[in-house]
């Protein structure tokens, strides 16, 4: 008989975390860290000295995601070639 453990994620997760729980890419996650997400809203450098830098690992809030995936307008049709 297998134990199974039910995980409900904290506020503010990992990548790998928010991965899982969005099924966004991490090349998705960077470019939008980059471009859309603002620092301390989506997402956040952490560090063990307290003192996060720009290369310091992040984590994010996966709610404030969902919310951002939510407004995403809806893709535009591309045309089909016969």
């Amino acid at each position: 008989m297998e134990n199974v453990v039910s995980l409900t994620p904290s506020k503010w997760v990992s990548e790998s975390v928010l991965m899982a729980i969005t099924g966004m890419k991490k090349n998705t996650i960077k470019t939008a860290r980059e471009l859309s997400w603002m620092e301390g809203r989506e997402y956040k450098h952490v560090s063990a000295d307290g003192a996060p830098r720009d290369n310091s690992m992040c984590f994010y809030d996966w709610k404030a995601i969902e919310k951002w995936i939510d407004r995403q307008p809806t893709a535009i049709p591309r045309r089909k070639s016969a």
